[in-house]
């Protein structure tokens, strides 16, 4: 028991033992501060990665939720070239920066959207269902007092839920906001008043924070110098595919085909230039682009074929046509597969711009042979695509990996 007692009283003196500073001060409660703060108490810990774990899971929300509305500007005529600009935008940033990271433009803007959207979808589903109760009700009998009673209800509930999820939105638009009304704070704001204010204020700076002028303008001015580079080709092939006899229209193709190989060479790479710079005219700067890519070659050979391997399997949700009320949800997979190509086409321009010097000979020569096969991979099975699909060789136009994430000509 006494050999515990010691052992026990040598730990605690080991604990408290008086540390000396430069000054030969006793601060003893300075040491012992200082190796409680070494060890955090395990309450702070469980809060940092619970709110690491809720910032993680914001952010994979807003890639979602920016996913679902992209895809959705894709489908709606005008408001597509803003879904294109931002694609062109995410090349342009990495080739400013360098770094994947800032190519995820507008998450957490994305999942406060998203979390609104969301939170109203939820709020209102109950509302549905009471309103699909007083209809059948009102068709069963219009006069009853069930039916005048389903129908007060109905009225009451939804002001309640509009004003519910108009205040949740006030709050910030977080889906917390949409599960706790908080009372107490309502009827303070109420009170205080300046609330039409502040959430108008808050509302267009949210609004001008989207940079939505930015993305529409980049993206007319993208699609339209992307069309400029792909109209000759497409035309050409489209002219020889109106041929009746098949191998002569091949013949009469390989022209507009060596044209197109041509063009997709360096075509992601001039869009993320464009973006880069901003300026209308980098679309066009043919030789910039080719002195870039000498200094990264095997980048950009890789970028290249993600590219073109991506937008392949797109050209099988081309086989039939699809309603206009669900385009939107094949148009989720020409984002998931294009966006990786932006990134991808930044990174390349990126690696180039930080390379002073060009790659070695053999290196820039490889690369040159080994994107010639690519190219005319990709051209051999888009021009087969052309018999399956319900346009035929209207859809030609439809370069999904170039121009907006969906047939232009409409879904």
């Amino acid at each position: 028991m006494s050999a515990v007692n010691s052992s026990w009283q040598a730990k605690e003196l080991v604990l408290t033992k008086p540390s000396f500073s430069p000054s030969g001060l006793n601060s003893g409660d300075t040491g012992l501060v200082a190796s409680e703060s070494a060890s955090p108490p395990r309450s702070g810990l469980i809060v940092r990665v619970a709110a690491g774990l809720v910032n993680a899971w914001e952010w994979c929300f807003g890639a979602i939720s920016m996913i679902v509305i992209l895809a959705f500007l894709a489908t709606v005529p005008i408001l597509n070239l803003m879904s294109l600009g931002y694609l062109l935008e995410v090349g342009g940033r990495i080739a400013r920066t360098g770094k994947f990271s800032q190519g995820f433009i507008g998450i957490r803007k994305a999942a406060r959207i998203g979390s609104i959207v969301a939170g109203a979808w939820l709020m209102f589903l109950p509302l549905r269902l009471l309103s699909d109760a007083w209809q059948s009700a009102w068709l069963i009998d219009p006069t009853s007092q069930q039916t005048r009673v389903l129908w007060f209800v109905t009225m009451i509930a939804t002001g309640m839920v509009g004003l519910h999820v108009a205040w949740a939105c006030y709050r910030g638009g977080r889906l917390r906001h949409f599960i706790w009304p908080a009372p107490i704070r309502f009827f303070k704001t109420i009170f205080h008043g300046g609330m039409y204010r502040h959430a108008r204020e808050g509302t267009l700076s949210f609004i001008k924070e989207l940079h939505l002028w930015h993305y529409f303008s980049l993206g007319v001015r993208g699609f339209f110098g992307t069309l400029a580079w792909l109209l000759a080709p497409v035309v050409w092939m489209i002219g020889a595919r109106q041929i009746s006899e098949p191998g002569i229209a091949f013949v009469v193709s390989l022209p507009g085909m060596v044209m197109f190989a041509f063009v997709l060479l360096y075509l992601p790479f001039l869009q993320a230039h464009f973006a880069d710079e901003n300026r209308f005219k980098a679309l066009f700067e043919l030789g910039t682009v080719r002195r870039l890519f000498r200094q990264a070659p095997l980048a950009w050979w890789s970028a290249l074929l993600i590219t073109l391997l991506f937008a392949l399997p797109l050209y099988l949700l081309k086989v039939e046509m699809i309603d206009r009320e669900i385009a939107w949800l094949p148009s989720l997979l020409f984002v998931v597969f294009i966006f990786p190509a932006r990134l991808l086409a930044g990174w390349a321009l990126a690696r180039a711009k930080k390379r002073e010097q060009p790659a070695h000979f053999l290196l820039r020569w490889l690369s040159r042979f080994a994107a010639i096969p690519v190219v005319f991979s990709y051209i051999f099975f888009m021009y087969l695509f052309l018999y399956i699909s319900w346009r035929g060789a209207d859809s030609l136009l439809e370069q999904h990996a170039f121009l907006v994430p969906v047939p232009f000509l409409g879904a």
